[in-house]
């Protein structure tokens, strides 16, 4: 692997970090509102929302293209945060048996995976992420890397994405009800 190869995992892993955590906190936030107290969000043990993590590198990394023609952004980002948000669904049912969020009470809903609200919100949270967001976290994140001795920053990268991988397991190993923590 080159060092330029190994610099883009760096910042996949990190920025997947950053944008998973933030789906989390928005899911939680979103969550204590509806319910009125703290519910546990997402697939992972830990503060992570995994699909807004793959969301963001997908964004930044197939729809900046569209950055400069707000419509068509907003469509692309709406279609393909569709599709992406049916087909994690529809694999963490299958392969789970779980459903992590359900729009079947939605207007226009496609099997209570997808709505046309959410459809909406995904191609407007788009255009924001896109024009805004990354951008902010991207110069913020270089910034904070380059103060950071190389070694360093290569294990606690390494060490992260160990954290994620292990967190990825156990999680899939208890909805699989292969490993339970629980005592009831």
């Amino acid at each position: 692997m080159t060092n330029k190869k190994i610099l883009k995992f760096e910042y996949f892993i990190l920025y997947f970090t950053i944008y998973a955590l933030i789906g989390w906190l928005l899911e939680t936030a979103y969550a204590y509102h509806v319910f009125g107290h703290f519910v546990k969000r997402g697939f992972l043990y830990g503060p992570l929302c995994p699909i807004y993590g793959y969301g963001g590198i997908i964004m930044f990394t197939f729809l900046k293209q569209y950055k400069n023609n707000s419509f068509k952004l907003f469509f692309m980002c709406a279609l393909v945060f569709s599709v992406f948000e049916y087909v994690a669904g529809f694999v963490l049912d299958a392969v789970f048996a779980e459903r992590w969020w359900d729009y079947t009470g939605e207007f226009l809903n496609l099997n209570g995976r997808i709505s046309i609200f959410f459809s909406f919100v995904w191609g407007i949270f788009g255009l924001v992420f896109i024009n805004h967001i990354h951008p902010f976290i991207e110069k913020k994140t270089k910034q904070i890397l380059k103060k950071i001795p190389k070694n360093i920053r290569k294990i606690a990268i390494f060490l992260l994405f160990i954290a994620i991988l292990s967190d990825t397991i156990l999680s899939c190993l208890r909805y699989l009800n292969i490993l339970n923590f629980t005592n009831g």
